[in-house]
């Protein structure tokens, strides 16, 4: 058992590439995505054919397969409508590097420099980014934080017996311990099993959310400088808890996210104005199997 872990900020786990059982499941090619009605798909005459689909349906997860066709069709279909405009221009490619050193594709770099002649929008103003900062406050208030102590008590097995001593421990400290800030800490380095022992017991200052939900619910119903007089249960083991304070979060000035709302706002004018030109795009084009979505305009890289 890892007493440390009482402090949940475990990442979100991500997929694996394979089941790892040696099945082979992770290298079986997924057969390619049939056409609707056994139509096809094509840009001014130029077919996008079905292995193409399904290797971008990877792409675009969605709740059934016929939504992830239609998504990933439609991105092709951007893709292609974008890179005939780059020749039908005389564009030619030329590759950049990223921060990292790696140098984009020669397709990539002629839909960048088609993008570049979509109309520049027009630059945020203050007025704007006020109205938009007052609109959405919230977004720019940062969290409360709870500064908090513990003791754990872990049980020495794993079994109902071994649960029900560490209890008993837990309910006596904390029948025993008052709101003396100094007792805490005298307990917290003589009992507790997790490694904040060594700082009297003390999480430090945490934001809603950080703590497992069942320590965080009974943190908040204590008040400040309280130690609760009933443990409580986690998956580590039993808990007693102090509220040392809770410090209110505040709303950041204008001033200091100006900058910031600047920047959102204008590219959001710029995915405007590049969906609107590929959309003339649509309009102007030779487009057979599938109907395009505002919204897939409105997401283009």
């Amino acid at each position: 058992m890892t007493s440390t872990l009482v402090i949940d900020r475990r990442p979100e786990p991500a997929m694996p590439s394979g089941c790892g059982s040696g099945c082979g499941c992770a290298s079986t090619p997924k057969p390619a995505a049939p056409l609707p009605d056994g139509g096809k798909v094509s840009v001014n005459g130029v077919e996008i054919g079905a292995e193409a689909i399904a290797r971008e349906i990877q792409h675009h997860p969605a709740s059934d397969g016929a939504a992830a066709w239609r998504a990933a069709a439609q991105a092709l279909v951007v893709r292609e409508l974008m890179l005939q405009a780059a020749r039908a221009a005389g564009l030619e490619a030329s590759p950049e590097r990223d921060d990292a050193g790696r140098l984009e594709l020669a397709e990539e770099a002629l839909i960048r420099a088609v993008l570049d002649r979509a109309p520049e929008p027009q630059r945020p103003g203050d007025a704007e980014c006020r109205r938009y900062y007052e609109a959405n406050l919230r977004r720019f208030r940062m969290p409360d934080l709870f500064e908090a102590s513990h003791i754990l008590i872990e049980p020495a097995s794993e079994d109902a017996a071994g649960w029900r001593q560490a209890e008993e421990t837990a309910r006596t400290l904390a029948a025993e311990l008052g709101d003396d800030p100094d007792d805490f800490a005298a307990a917290a380095q003589a009992f507790s099993a997790c490694p904040t022992a060594r700082q009297n017991g003390s999480l430090g200052q945490l934001r809603r959310g950080e703590l497992v939900p069942e320590v965080q619910a009974a943190l908040e119903d204590l008040a400040e400088g309280a130690t609760g007089r009933e443990p409580v249960r986690s998956r580590f083991g039993w808990h007693v808890l102090r509220h040392q304070r809770r410090i209110p979060g505040k709303t950041l000035s204008f001033e200091m996210v100006a900058a910031k709302i600047a920047e959102m706002l204008e590219a959001r004018a710029w995915t405007m104005s590049a969906a609107a030109f590929v959309l003339h795009l649509a309009q102007e084009a030779d487009i057979e199997g599938v109907a395009l979505d505002p919204d897939v305009l409105s997401s283009m890289p």
